[in-house]
């Protein structure tokens, strides 16, 4: 081996572990390149071929990557991460008065949640939930909801 193809096999270590350290997708195009310039080097002795095969590599791997990458992240709903979308629609009591612009607390299957509500509701009366914001419910007297 020439030491163009110890340097390309170096360089392509380096950014596997670079990449491998952050899983950030910001050198796997140059491990890419550095792989193909590896070979290159077996096949030829000018650096300025080796050059430009990992320049080309490198970007098409990046040409190729990126838009297949935007467009998966576009299709990802965020997740979950409390529950309190599980919630909508269901009924429950409130623990603690609501009053509007104010906190109170209400349990829904079982489970106690922070509630607003647009109008006054007593402790003890039934409620719905109609949207959650974070771990805030928003509720509504179960008689007047819209089920």
């Amino acid at each position: 081996m020439g030491m163009d193809t110890w340097i390309w096999l170096i360089l392509a270590v380096v950014f596997v572990v670079a990449e491998a350290a952050t899983t950030a997708l910001i050198s796997v195009w140059f491990a890419v390149g550095s792989a193909a310039a590896l070979v290159a080097s077996i096949f030829t002795d000018s650096p300025a071929v080796q050059v430009v095969v990992f320049a080309l590599v490198s970007a098409v791997t990046l040409g190729i990557m990126v838009p297949t990458l935007v467009k998966r992240r576009g299709n990802r709903k965020p997740p979950v991460t409390n529950g309190s979308q599980l919630a909508v629609g269901k009924r429950g009591v409130v623990l603690k008065a609501i009053l509007p612009g104010e906190i109170g607390r209400v349990r829904v299957d079982g489970l106690d949640w922070q509630a607003k509500a647009a109008d006054a509701l007593p402790e003890g009366a039934r409620c719905q939930v109609v949207a959650a914001d974070g771990a805030v419910l928003t509720v509504t007297a179960a008689e007047t909801a819209n089920v």
